[in-house]
């Protein structure tokens, strides 16, 4: 099966390209991530991904560039959705590239952490999917989130601290400071 799979990041595509191999699925790794801020962790991450495609034989498709601006500009106060938005950016133009690609199916490694909302992400993605006329290949990778988090500090890959976007920096911020 051609598959394409967003990747967010190095550490959370290990057992995801690992899982889907087991099932004889040889993804293609998909690099979209506009909502990576600040600029400095985006191409820490973009870094680490490239790294890691190699080390892995992966083939990776590396699609767009550093996009806070692009990516803030379509939020809207109180923020409260902003998790569905970063999804739906980042999983209808996966979507709609598989589809003009040529893949049968796509996926994300957003589904292997523990932190996402995952029924958000299989809803938006099923939507994405309908919407361009490609299958969403759902796996819960869940169970294997720790063990890849481990094999990327084993492999000495870049360790993100929060989500991705400027508001999981901030809660990560938030979070440490005490009452």
């Amino acid at each position: 099966m051609k598959t394409l799979l967003h990747t967010c990041c190095a550490p959370c595509s290990i057992k995801c390209i690992e899982t889907l191999r087991e099932e004889d699925i040889e993804p293609v790794l998909f690099w979209y991530n506009p909502n990576i801020h600040p600029f400095m962790e985006y191409r820490g991450r973009k870094n680490a991904l490239v790294e890691y495609a190699r080390s892995a034989d992966a083939q990776l498709i590396l699609e767009g560039e550093y996009g806070l601006r692009g990516f803030v500009a379509e939020l809207r106060p109180p923020y409260n959705d902003r998790c569905g938005y970063c999804y739906r950016t980042r999983l209808a133009h996966t979507a709609r590239f598989a589809a003009e690609q040529g893949y049968e199916s796509f996926s994300t490694t957003l589904l292997i952490s523990p932190y996402q909302d995952h029924d958000m992400i299989c809803e938006i993605a099923d939507n994405a999917a309908k919407k361009h006329g490609v299958a969403f290949l759902h796996r819960d990778f869940r169970s294997r989130f720790r063990d890849g988090q481990q094999a990327a500090r084993d492999m000495g890959l870049h360790m993100q601290k929060y989500c991705g976007c400027v508001f999981s920096e901030e809660e990560r911020y938030r979070r440490k400071k005490k009452p």
